[in-house]
């Protein structure tokens, strides 16, 4: 059927529910509205779902969310583990309570247990108790920093990481395989409890959970000696961190722990930012302003599912609070953890730090000084999860320190996807160290600098909405994938990385070697210079995004060579454009 085929049989079929044909006659004279909502199914990928609210196969809604549930359940139960049964946690986001409850129905009517959160829960505390109260899968629903109007479905597996192969296409074939919403198994929340297939989970994962948080603690000693002198600002952005945050940070033992009034309590509308993201600077103008006031140490923001988080840090000299990247926090406390760890004796010698490949080479440096092997995986925490599992399954190799370049990052192993929880803490804990002997954050950032080099890592991206942007985006990859530049801006090209085909190329030889990671459509150039671009269209938005670093030889040098390689790559593509 076309996408006006599908939209009469929403309005004629009885399965649909009156609000649902109401939304949709509304918009009966607007064709392309119409044919955008149903020119295709939304997609289900590697991470599951995420687009807009709103009726239509290409959204988000209670029956797209059945179907995908049902998909999951059919594969479920062909792998014969339907006995072990599903966790399924949301954050604050519009319909999010709501997608849950379906999700578990779904479950339930397929003979598969739902252990539902009784409320909102950080993606962390979700991906540890799959494993904790061992079942087969996890869900998740929330569309991490997207603006108000997006929410998203996001699959766990066994191990507490987000689905990978073979797993991940196995529930997608299952997804694809239902044509017809109306099909899909449901059923009444009394009949889920009555047949043992529905319960309400909360405090007793709750406790265990910031206990293992808490166990992530690599200096109790500063925090003790320090939790009266340390002033933290902290906002969970009107998401889920606000309660696991601050009772984690006050278990610890920090006493001044400043909450951002108009962001603690949770809002699907998100109505302090226009966007719930603590890479935005924006989403730090009310956290900066309470700082000042009290004079902060650092201030902190989670991002609505707490699984990030974006930080500022006060620069003594000038009295002005400073942005740590992603990148930057991440090294800094994987720096900061292994140099405790290091002295404590507790560094063994297969011991791991495991990054993305769009993630600054200052962590490279970091865990070479530590003696420590450096693995690079694919974009995607689920794949730094899967490396802790590949430890598990060989007897190989002793996690450490897990990081991405989006403000993600796990300390330890009860979890399986980036924990912002474990992360505040982990900072606050770094602040009191480092407060202890007469340093600020910045200051520990400027001495890592000094000692491994001025990195400076950057993203750009260029966003291409609808149908047209789609193919768009797929253009440039292929235009950059048959014709490898030798150059871009004033750097040469050393090698070229193609992750579709699995080839490295040597750009002086000619000979080619394979990358040993999985296929994904991305292409990485490494450069002279230790410069380097990565580009990758996003899994979650309809964008190209294009991550590139640099080493200078001092913050300004580092902060011009970047600036004027991010406006050669633009150009580069602006000209495909």
């Amino acid at each position: 059927m076309d996408y006006k085929e599908i939209y009469q049989e929403w309005l004629a079929n009885p399965y649909f529910d009156e609000e649902t044909k109401n939304e949709l006659k509304a918009i009966a004279d607007n064709d392309s509205e119409i044919k955008e909502r149903f020119y295709k199914d939304l997609e289900f990928g590697t991470a599951g779902l995420r687009g807009i609210i709103g009726a239509g196969i290409n959204r988000m809604n209670i029956y797209v969310v059945r179907r995908a549930t049902q998909g999951l359940a059919n594969y479920i139960i062909k792998q014969g583990g339907q006995g072990k049964g599903v966790a399924i946690a949301y954050d604050s986001r519009r319909m999010s309570p709501e997608f849950a409850e379906e999700a578990a129905l779904t479950l339930a009517a397929n003979g598969i247990k739902a252990y539902k959160f009784e409320s909102l829960r950080p993606t962390p505390e979700l991906s540890f108790a799959v494993r904790e109260l061992g079942c087969v899968a996890g869900i998740n629903i929330t569309a991490s920093h997207n603006p108000p109007e997006y929410n998203g479905y996001k699959v766990y597996w066994e191990d507490g990481a987000q689905f990978t192969p073979p797993h991940d296409k196995g529930v997608t074939e299952e997804v694809l395989a239902i044509t017809d919403l109306s099909t899909v198994k449901t059923t009444t929340r009394e009949e889920a409890e009555k047949a043992g297939k529905y319960e309400i989970i909360g405090q007793a994962i709750d406790d265990k959970f910031i206990g293992h948080v808490m166990d992530q603690v690599v200096n109790q000693d500063a925090i003790d000696k320090m939790q009266k002198d340390i002033r933290i600002v902290y906002t969970p952005l009107h998401g889920t961190g606000n309660i696991p945050a601050r009772r984690a940070l006050k278990e610890l033992g920090f006493e001044n722990v400043y909450v951002v009034k108009e962001q603690e309590l949770p809002d699907g509308e998100f109505p302090t930012v226009s966007y719930p993201n603590p890479e935005a600077a924006e989403a730090f103008a009310l956290g900066l302003k309470l700082a000042k006031e009290v004079d902060a140490d650092l201030v902190l923001a989670t991002d609505p599912d707490a699984d990030r988080l974006g930080v500022y840090v006060k620069d003594m000299k000038s009295g002005e609070y400073i942005p740590l990247t992603g990148n930057m926090s991440g090294s800094l406390l994987c720096d900061y953890v292994l140099s405790q760890k290091q002295a404590a004796g507790k560094i063994p010698s297969d011991g791991q730090v495991v990054k993305s490949i769009v993630t600054t080479n200052l962590v490279d440096a970091v865990a070479a000084n530590y003696g420590c092997e450096l693995i690079e995986v694919l974009t995607g925490f689920k794949f730094i999860g899967q490396q802790i599992l590949k430890n598990e399954q060989t007897g190989k190799g002793t996690y450490l320190f897990g990081l991405e370049e989006s403000y993600g990052c796990l300390i330890g192993t009860y979890a399986r996807d980036k924990d912002a929880i474990s992360a505040t803490v982990a900072l606050c804990e770094a602040a009191a160290y480092y407060k202890m002997k007469g340093m600020t954050l910045w200051d520990a950032m400027l001495a890592m600098y000094e000692k491994y080099g001025y990195y400076k890592d950057a993203v750009k991206s260029i966003e291409l909405k609808g149908i047209e942007g789609l193919a768009k985006i797929q253009e440039i990859l292929d235009t950059l994938r048959n014709n490898t530049p030798k150059t871009i801006g004033s750097y040469n090209v050393v090698s070229a990385r193609d992750y579709k085909l699995d080839t490295i190329k040597d750009m002086a030889t000619g000979e080619v070697k394979p990358t040993g990671l999985p296929a994904s459509n991305v292409l990485y150039y490494d450069l002279n210079d230790g410069a380097w671009l990565c580009v990758r269209p996003s899994g979650t938005e309809p964008k190209v995004k294009f991550y590139y670093g640099v080493k200078g030889t001092s913050l300004e040098d580092a902060d011009a060579r970047s600036a004027a390689l991010g406006e050669e790559v633009l150009s580069m593509i602006n000209k495909m454009l």
